[in-house]
């Protein structure tokens, strides 16, 4: 039971010190507010629909541009994966092109795709396609040659090879990437409905800044906390499960 409630500590002391500050005049309530009137303000967006209506908004963006993003860069981490020549000619020019920030992609896609949706997904899309591209790589650099010597001497085809032998051996470190991937689409999404939204926990954000409501402003910052940290956990709990049931790969002489 102990080990289950430290977790919470931090975030108690925190709750605790946010309560007195404010208790003790220590900071402005037009800065900070109370954690009661934070409360007060979520249950109300809550009973007027508000919330569940951005929330569902933000969670169909991130969840489409997250799967067309990582399905691409698993691809592509395949074929840079199963061919040391096409690697050699775009990982460099890949990873320069990935430490460019989402904000600064953001000018350039406006202009192709204007302000529509189209544009939220890309971003989110390309957020999540980096860690599992690189993810994806470092999979198949990890599986062991003498895997693939054995693979061959069974006579095993090039499909065979990847799907029967290199991805169950690389599937860990995919899944890392992909869990990595989803917490930077969710990153990129509050980052596009700051700049550029109308709807979404990133356009609640915005929008409680402008009138200058900070109790607005708290609300949809926990709530964005809450719900990637109960995705990060569910995609932890996937994960315990699949690598629990992985064997290593049985091989079979093929005819």
């Amino acid at each position: 039971m102990g080990d289950r409630l430290l977790p919470w500590l931090l975030p108690a002391v925190l709750l605790v010190l946010w309560q007195t500050g404010v208790d003790q005049g220590w900071i402005s309530p037009q800065v900070l507010p109370s954690p009661a009137f934070v409360l007060e303000t979520l249950v109300d967006l809550v009973k007027s629909g508000d919330l569940w209506l951005n929330v569902s908004v933000s969670l169909q963006r991130v969840l489409l541009g997250f799967l067309a993003g990582s399905l691409l860069g698993v691809l592509l981490g395949c074929v840079l994966g199963l061919s040391r020549q096409i690697e050699s000619y775009l990982l460099p020019t890949f990873n320069a092109l990935v430490q460019i920030p989402v904000l600064a992609w953001m000018p350039f896609v406006l202009l192709l795709v204007g302000i529509g949706e189209p544009l939220k997904y890309i971003l989110i899309a390309k957020a999540a396609l980096v860690p599992a591209t690189l993810n994806t790589l470092q999979g198949f650099h990890q599986v062991p040659p003498s895997f693939r010597e054995v693979a061959s001497v069974y006579g095993y085809t090039r499909r065979q090879e990847v799907f029967e032998v290199i991805l169950p051996l690389a599937a860990p470190t995919i899944f890392t990437g992909l869990r990595l991937g989803f917490t930077k689409a969710w990153l990129s999404l509050v980052v596009v409905e700051l700049v550029a939204s109308s709807e979404g926990l990133g356009f609640l954000i915005v929008y409680g800044r402008q009138l200058f409501q900070l109790d607005l402003v708290m609300a949809a910052v926990i709530v964005v906390g809450a719900i990637g940290y109960l995705i990060d956990r569910f995609l932890d709990f996937i994960e315990s499960r699949l690598m629990g049931k992985r064997h290593l790969p049985a091989f079979r002489r093929v005819q």
